[in-house]
């Protein structure tokens, strides 16, 4: 039994909902939500909220005529990471193998736990879910399988505080029976396609033929039908449990139609993350910019540069053509977010930089430190200073 590779898929219930209930135990069992209330979106529901329709991501306003009972908490800053890794902390009591995918989803490997039997594994991983709940508040579901992908979709099955186990080769099994929505990577315009098709199970997908479902599901479908049959391959990635990207994003309070505008606050973003970076000693190489117009219509556009970096002067000039790319709708904006990713740790390849580009790196480090020691910064960029 111990070689088997058991895989735990943890996914914490209504997680920022969950931490603010912890936090105050006057909100459980109320109509509540996480988000902002004046110009903001629902970042998680309660059961009870959702019960009555409010969903994520609707806008506050929505959730409000639909609920006009729900409780809106404002974020509180620094309490989700601070619970997550704790969270996530208990579950390395249990195996040292831990995947964090997200801030509230994740994967234990227990191939290497020395289990005997699955009855062993169900009392641990039990223990370890009321664990959770019992020590720091959080209710999560799990759902144990032989692999990523079934264990995945075993977890989110009977939420909230599920707890469903896939025995090996009952793969295909479980998976039959269900809608076929369930498989990752098909969305709900997808499965209402599929439904008008006569495809609305797992199980219908093998009444079609090969070229039946290449047409349906176009260049992916063999991978389609490789997880409908529950296959996956993928392992427990633990060498890297810090962030493989930086972002940051602003709601506006009054939609922004300004591009310089925009252009600025876009540059401060970056100044910020470059700054994390630099902290932690990595580099990153790809920026992308998403907007969102008030009609809450997002888009998005990306480029990458030659060689990692952690220098904001080496994303500068991504901007102005990436903002102009991405604002094709002559419309004002509501939101604006930044996202670095393609993060290499350490030194950059061979450390091949020119003597101007390391010159800016050790002013860069300076200019850090000199920040650090005010909560306004004592150096400040023209872009930085409110106009």
């Amino acid at each position: 039994m111990a070689e088997l590779p058991y895989i735990v898929h943890l996914d914490a219930d209504a997680f920022f909902v969950a931490c603010e209930q912890a936090k105050d135990a006057g909100l459980l069992g109320k109509v509540c939500a996480v988000g902002g209330r004046d110009r903001g979106i629902i970042a998680s529901a309660s059961y009870e909220a959702r019960a009555k329709g409010v969903y994520t991501p609707m806008p506050t306003s929505k959730a409000l005529k639909l609920c006009p009972d729900l409780i809106i908490i404002p974020v509180t800053p620094g309490l989700y990471s601070s619970i997550s890794k704790k969270m996530f902390d208990l579950c390395e009591t249990l195996t040292p193998y831990v995947e964090r995918n997200s801030i509230d989803e994740g994967y234990l490997d227990l191939s290497i736990c020395g289990f005997k039997s699955l009855i062993e594994i169900e009392a641990a991983v039990k223990k370890l879910q009321v664990r959770i709940v019992t020590e720091l508040g959080i209710p999560v579901s799990m759902g144990i399988a032989s692999n990523k992908l079934v264990s995945q979709i075993a977890s989110k099955l009977r939420k909230p505080k599920g707890f469903v186990i896939i025995p090996p080769g009952t793969e295909a099994e479980f998976l039959y029976p269900l809608s076929v929505g369930k498989l990752p990577g098909i969305g709900s315009k997808t499965e209402q396609y599929l439904n008008e098709l006569g495809v609305t199970l797992i199980k219908d997908l093998f009444l079609r033929s090969d070229s039946e479902l290449e047409s349906i599901l176009g260049a992916h479908w063999r991978h389609v039908m490789s997880m409908a049959q529950g296959e996956d391959t993928r392992k427990v990635e633990t060498e890297d449990v810090q962030a493989k990207s930086y972002s940051e994003q602003e709601t506006f309070s009054v939609d922004i139609k300004e591009f310089e505008a925009v252009e600025r606050i876009i540059k401060r973003m970056l100044d910020s993350l470059t700054n994390k970076l630099r902290v932690e000693g990595r580099r990153a190489r790809t920026l992308t910019i998403k907007i969102r117009y008030p009609d809450f219509s997002d888009a998005s556009h990306g480029q990458s540069l030659a060689a990692a970096t952690d220098l904001e002067s080496e994303f500068y000039p991504l901007v102005k053509p990436l903002l102009k790319e991405v604002w094709q709708k002559k419309q004002a904006l509501r939101l604006v977010s930044v996202r670095i990713s393609g993060v290499d740790l350490g030194e950059s390849q061979l450390e091949m930089f020119s003597q101007e580009e390391d010159k800016r790196r050790k002013l860069a480090v300076v200019l850090d430190r000199l920040n650090a020691m005010s909560k306004d910064g004592f150096v400040k960029k023209g872009h930085q200073l409110e106009t």
